[in-house]
């Protein structure tokens, strides 16, 4: 039997129809599983805004600058939820298992996750809040250029629309920081600290479009219990070499204690929570939810340090809530499963019939596998994408 892959594209019901205008497709994609997408988006955006909080009550009113002990905290509460549940799993699932498989995977991927953490937050002791806000948006072109190449993602010109209108959605929260003068973090060394932040987004956007592949192939569970496992061992490592003089300079009391706890409870449920919503949209999706994270941190800034108001603020929200509706009104889609094509290759070197011609009219492309001349017995064709 011969088996090829090809990519086939489903047809509207109705022959000889016009296209659907933009209008039309913006009310058709507006449905349930729409909204509850960029609601999930939002929680994530949430998420980012109380770390932030909490991380500035840190060091700002008690002096703790200890970027790396907040992380290892983190990556402690994840070994100890998922790396255990990996550690009592039976089969293939299990934590040895695994590890005998891809350890040195999940390693420089954990080693990636620590750094990114770790240059983004020690940028803002070097540069502007605006530049860290401003040059963190770099880690959307590289999720984009990674999903492109090695997840095999194939976008749209109305996704790269959406993306251009978040990107202004967050060039217009940065004009408004000028105007009212919000510059806190400027420091003598600031092309060092645009640097660290231009790398951690770099780093961020490989950590991300790897956890995708991960969760989509594998498991949430597998992927931050081996976050836990690596990120907790190697951050240990440096924050007993580089960060044991800060932890002593802490003014340890009831507060920061409920900090850090506070700190350590966000960053866990955003790590917990991320996997879940990447796999129900994507990488890139999720990480532009997450440029309105600065704003939600301005909103609560308004009462909690009496931030001045511009209305610049509310049009850069709207704006990025638009450009994500936008980006959400047509899927992506794989050009072909690298699995499947590696099935398709170990076929004996049968040569492939030549494909059926697509139809005129088309709508969404996905890759399918499926079986020439069926026999008796023979599996029914497997739908991958």
């Amino acid at each position: 039997m011969m088996s090829v892959v090809s990519t086939v594209e489903s047809v509207p019901r109705g022959t000889g129809t016009s296209a659907p205008s933009l209008y039309q497709r913006i009310r058709t994609q507006l449905c349930r599983e729409l909204l509850v997408s960029l609601a999930l988006g939002q929680v994530l955006s949430l998420l980012i805004c109380a770390i932030s909080l909490t991380s500035k009550y840190l060091a700002d009113d008690f002096h703790a600058n200890t970027p790396l002990f907040q992380s290892f905290l983190n990556y402690i509460l994840l070994f100890l939820v998922y790396t255990t549940t990996l550690a009592v799993r039976q089969g293939e699932g299990n934590l040895l298992a695994i590890l005998k498989q891809r350890w040195w995977k999940y390693m420089i991927l954990g080693l990636i996750d620590i750094e990114a953490n770790y240059m983004v937050l020690k940028a803002y002791q070097h540069t502007t809040l605006s530049s860290v806000q401003l040059l963190d948006c770099f880690v959307i072109p590289v999720v984009l250029l990674l999903s492109w190449f090695f997840l095999l993602v194939r976008y749209k010109a109305v996704h790269f629309a959406g993306t251009g209108l978040c990107l202004l959605g967050v060039g217009c929260m940065v004009g408004a920081d000028m105007l009212l003068g919000r510059q806190q973090g400027l420091g003598e060394q600031k092309l060092f600290g645009d640097l660290l932040v231009l790398g951690g987004a770099t780093l961020y956007g490989i950590s991300n479009v790897c956890e995708e592949f991960i969760v989509k192939n594998t498991s949430r569970v597998e992927f931050l219990g081996m976050m836990g496992l690596f990120g907790s061992f190697f951050s240990g490592i440096q924050l007993a070499i580089m960060e044991h003089k800060e932890l002593l300079k802490v003014p340890w009391d009831w507060q920061i204690g409920l900090l850090y706890v506070g700190f350590s409870a966000f960053m866990f449920g955003l790590y917990s929570f991320m996997p879940v919503v990447i796999k129900r949209t994507s990488a890139t999706s999720v990480n532009l939810s997450l440029l309105t994270a600065d704003l939600y941190s301005f909103f609560c800034g308004l009462f909690l340090f009496h931030y001045k108001f511009s209305g610049l603020y509310l049009l850069s929200f709207f704006i990025i809530i638009l450009g994500l509706v936008l980006y959400s009104t047509s899927s992506t889609y794989v050009a072909q499963d690298p699995r499947v094509y590696k099935q398709f290759r170990n076929t004996g070197g049968q040569p492939a019939c030549e494909q059926p011609p697509l139809s005129a009219a088309v709508l969404e492309p996905s890759v399918t596998y499926t079986s020439l001349g069926p026999e008796v017995g023979d599996e029914l064709p497997v739908r991958v994408a």
